[in-house]
């Protein structure tokens, strides 16, 4: 009786290795993983960003509306019915233009009789994106205001 050993694994060389062609699968992988993280967390960092920028511009755009809308012409003053408030154009620029000056935020002021139209425009540096270019990220917001006559809220 002969007994023969088995040996436990295939000797070096004989068989091919099944793998061989998957060789860099992982690196191409992690490479695509890689990126996609990052579109990912620059579309949430600066995404976040441009969302702050744009309700930032919206409350100054309020704000700088509502300090035009102030600056009243002193002859409507005098009118006899509330309806007859009107703003004084120079000083509705200056007012509203203040205001976007102490915020430290770019803008157009347009008075048209009673209403003060304000545009503002805040931007802020990319944190992510300026990776692929993109420097900054920004939002616009515009808000009007007209001068009320006492409590009237004009919701009527």
């Amino acid at each position: 009786m002969r007994v023969t050993a088995r040996r436990a694994w295939p000797a070096r060389g004989r068989h091919r290795r099944r793998d061989d062609h998957d060789r860099g699968s992982v690196t191409a992988y992690l490479l695509i993983t890689t990126v996609a993280i990052f579109a990912l967390a620059g579309l949430v960092l600066d995404g976040g960003a441009a969302l702050a920028a744009h309700g930032r511009a919206a409350d100054v755009a309020q704000q700088a509306a509502r300090a035009g809308a102030d600056a009243l012409d002193v002859t409507s003053l005098r009118s006899p019915t509330p309806a007859g408030l009107t703003a004084d154009p120079a000083a509705a620029r200056t007012a509203a233009g203040d205001v976007l000056a102490a915020a430290g935020v770019t803008g157009d002021v347009a008075v048209n009789g009673r209403s003060v139209t304000v545009t503002a425009r805040v931007t802020k540096p990319a944190a992510i994106l300026s990776i692929v270019g993109i420097g900054e990220v920004g939002g616009t917001a515009t808000a009007t205001a007209v001068p009320l006559h006492g409590t009237t809220t004009g919701a009527r």
